[in-house]
């Protein structure tokens, strides 16, 4: 599993995700008897979180870690070398990645985040989309219910438990008498891009770190890719690189 969130605010959209790849491995014994699977960390520089320069588009990924015996991440590169156009913009490529995916891996149980900026006349809008590949669906989240006014929050994908006890969940009242204290507020539009970028390496880093002292397998780890798209730029804050080892000698 992983861990990907996506904060959208008035100013910018900020995208983060993890570094770790998990897999479950099966086995039979001498009788052909199966073994209890065993879930183990397979690498912890896993890019999950992806730039699309020329269309100023992020896209984010979580979920099965191999899709027909090969990387996620190696699928997502394949589809923006095959399927992506230079005229591309965030819907577009956010219909093409569902359809590429359904079509080539229909039972996936992946979740993938589209933002980005389209301009439409003199505005530049926001868009940030959530899709899941098995069920085919497509939701824009950084709109209200009415569909028409911007809405500012956050999405995350893949072990999401840690930071819904800590940011929706209620808490009991300490009287026993079985009242709630409804959960403290984020206001997201008073949030700077800055803020958004804080907040979401938060995100990901204190559900890496409650994993850690958790009895639980320790999917969410490893460095925090974290990119910053706005009407006037597409960049990334801080990305993971690969690198040598010095030796002496």
């Amino acid at each position: 599993m992983s861990f990907i969130c996506s904060v959208y605010i008035p100013e910018a959209i900020v995208m983060a995700s993890d570094s770790r790849q998990s897999i479950v491995i099966t086995s039979k014994d001498k009788d052909g008897k199966e073994n209890p699977p065993i879930q183990t960390t397979s690498s912890d520089s896993v890019n999950k979180t992806f730039l699309l320069e020329e269309q100023g588009v992020g896209i984010s990924f979580a979920g099965d870690t191999l899709l027909g015996g090969i990387a996620t991440e190696s699928h997502i590169k394949r589809f923006l070398e095959e399927k992506v156009v230079k005229t591309d913009d965030v819907v577009t490529i956010a219909d093409k990645i569902l359809d590429y995916f359904k079509a080539n891996f229909p039972e996936a149980n992946t979740n993938i985040h589209v933002c980005g900026f389209k301009k439409e006349g003199k505005s530049s809008v926001p868009y940030a989309f959530a899709l899941h590949v098995a069920g085919g669906t497509k939701e824009r989240k950084n709109l209200k219910p009415n569909k028409k006014d911007f809405d500012y929050g956050v999405m995350w994908s893949g072990e999401g438990d840690i930071i819904a006890r800590l940011l929706v969940a209620p808490l009991p009242k300490p009287s026993g008498s079985g009242e709630v204290i409804p959960p403290v507020p984020v206001v997201y539009a008073a949030m700077t891009p800055q803020d958004a970028v804080d907040f979401a390496i938060y995100l990901t880093r204190t559900t890496a770190e409650t994993m850690r002292f958790q009895a639980r397998p320790k999917t969410v780890g490893g460095s925090i890719d974290v990119l910053l798209l706005t009407p006037e730029e597409a960049r990334w804050v801080q990305k993971k690189t690969i690198q040598g080892q010095i030796t002496n000698g």
